[in-house]
């Protein structure tokens, strides 16, 4: 079987790791409904369970599952990320500004859960290792019927506010990932075919 074959095989991409690996998506439509306080260790201990550098494990969790905090928390950090955007130059994200800038968007996108991931910033690999960690969060959360999205947007906002967080000043945000039960379906998005610089046998 060669790499082709492999992917277009749908009945593979059914079975186990890779049936959430293919089916996690980005939710940005949440049900009302709140996750269920017994599937919060559920996910954290997936987590935990990431592939980390010289066994360091320096993630720590900060969860979020009030309101009005939630809405607060998004008021702050919209027009925070306009600024960072326009600074950098990066004119390809307009249309992104533009919908940062709506008095209705909210940045958590209506979920009633912030998992933030974060590090005491020391070991080379911290970073990649909480990462590492969300992935295993996110496919954790597919499993068991939960939708997720990454809300890197975010990160400088709740990085100023760590104490109303409840988190050490050591520790710096590194992944924030609303949880929460999706709110209808979410459509794949396409990717681009794997690019293999070099196959040496």
């Amino acid at each position: 079987m060669n790499m082709g074959d492999f992917v277009n095989d749908q009945s593979l991409k059914q079975q186990g790791i890779l049936k959430s690996i293919y089916s996690r998506r980005s939710v940005r439509a949440y049900a009302p409904t709140p996750v269920d306080d017994a599937e919060l260790p559920l996910l954290l201990d997936a987590a935990v369970h990431a592939p980390t550098a010289m066994h360091e494990e320096p993630w720590a969790f900060v969860i979020v599952q009030d309101a009005r905090l939630l809405q607060r928390l998004s008021e702050i950090a919209k027009p925070v990320f306009i600024e960072e955007v326009s600074r950098r130059g990066a004119h390809g994200n307009i249309r992104s500004l533009e919908h940062f800038s709506r008095a209705d968007f909210n940045i958590f996108h209506g979920a009633g859960t912030l998992i933030i991931i974060c590090a005491r910033q020391q070991g080379s690999f911290a970073a990649a290792d909480c990462w590492l960690a969300a992935e295993n969060l996110m496919l954790a959360a597919d499993a068991i019927g939960l939708g997720t999205c990454v809300i890197g947007s975010a990160v400088s906002a709740l990085n100023a506010h760590k104490e109303e967080l409840g988190m050490p000043f050591e520790y710096s945000v590194i992944a924030p990932i609303v949880v929460g039960v999706p709110g209808g379906e979410t459509r794949a998005t396409s990717r681009n075919k794997p690019v293999i610089l070099s196959w040496k046998k």
